[in-house]
């Protein structure tokens, strides 16, 4: 008796490890990279002495990133706040410009990030609150209309997980990883679905409608990427993903940007994430506080500025991030 009821118990173990890697969710010892990140930029082309207003995202401690800022270099002390639809923190500033027509900002955060194996964190009170506004729309996320065409003809599953692998899988096989042209990198899930192509926040866009659409929570996130070499250099620019939640399990990452140019990695990138990133902020269409005088911003990234209460050019913003791996 002893025996078989041993028996059976290695086999229902090794039916649920089967079961975890079917779906990508990793259960090893998760990596960890410790690092320095230094987030810069200039605004230019101002009158001196010009008033301007700035507003800068700050990265979050969470399950996923400790994070610790060691340094800025303001022209004044600004003062963080904090958003209250998504809980992103924000660095908000009134500065003059010197006597060539600029401002400088610089902060510098030593940022210690885990890979993500599986869930990243359970449903908590405050979860709970904002799951609602994870399935309504975006601007430029709809939850109906053309989006959904890519989900017609196929086979559904009611378990939560195997619907939000298919939902996963018809991003990747529909998108192609390209910059090419105009139009890629709004995060528009209408011409994401009718070009086939685009950056992360088009692969992702994509994916958080499928999902919503299909009553399961989904959340944009954006932040930056390391290369996989350790070490220290220069970062172009942005890299994003998203998270789905299971009522049973909490939220679970995707990357399906990355599993695309990396087919290998597909099982990967469904539940789990490299430790090569830092999340600076989440959610679409924010209001900053205080409150930007222009519209709710698309996602939240790059360095806002406002001039004479209007919206003032990406293009006269110069932006300068970097990392260097502390071990």
């Amino acid at each position: 008796m002893r025996r078989s009821l041993r028996k059976r118990f290695v086999l229902a173990m090794a039916a649920l490890c089967l079961s975890s890697s079917a779906y990508g969710v990793e259960k090893d010892t998760p990596k960890v990279r410790t690092f320095q990140f230094t987030y810069a930029a200039t605004v230019i082309g101002l009158k001196p002495g010009q008033m301007a207003r700035i507003w800068l995202p700050v990265p979050s401690s969470g399950p996923a990133q400790d994070l610790e800022m060691v340094s800025k270099d303001l022209p004044v002390a600004g003062r963080i706040e904090k958003e209250k639809q998504y809980g992103n923190r924000i660095l908000y500033l009134e500065a003059k410009a010197n006597d060539k027509g600029a401002i400088p900002v610089c902060v510098v955060y030593r940022i210690k990030r885990r890979e993500v194996k599986g869930t990243t964190n359970h449903a908590t009170k405050d979860d709970a609150q904002q799951l609602k506004r994870f399935l309504q729309p975006n601007r430029r996320v709809p939850i109906e209309g053309k989006p959904l065409d890519l989900l017609k003809g196929k086979t559904l599953p009611s378990d939560e997980m195997a619907l939000a692998r298919v939902c996963y899988d018809v991003v990747k096989n529909h998108m192609r990883y390209s910059k090419h042209g105009i139009g890629w990198g709004n995060g528009d899930s209408v011409w994401a679905c009718e070009q086939g192509y685009g950056n992360c926040s088009d692969f992702h866009s994509l994916f958080i409608s499928l999902a919503r659409s299909r009553h399961i929570p989904a959340k944009f996130e954006i932040g930056f990427p390391l290369p996989a070499k350790h070490g220290s250099g220069a970062i172009a620019g942005y890299h994003c993903w998203a998270e789905f939640h299971l009522k049973d399990k909490g939220w679970l990452p995707v990357d399906i940007s990355e599993a695309s140019k990396n087919p290998q990695q597909s099982d990967y990138y469904f539940g789990n994430l490299t430790e090569n990133r830092v999340a600076f902020s989440t959610g679409r269409d924010l209001e900053l506080v205080p409150k930007q005088a222009g519209p709710p911003l698309n996602f939240f990234i790059y360095p806002y500025v406002e001039v004479d209460g209007k919206v003032y050019s990406q293009t006269k913003i110069e932006r300068r991030f970097s990392f260097r791996d502390e071990r």
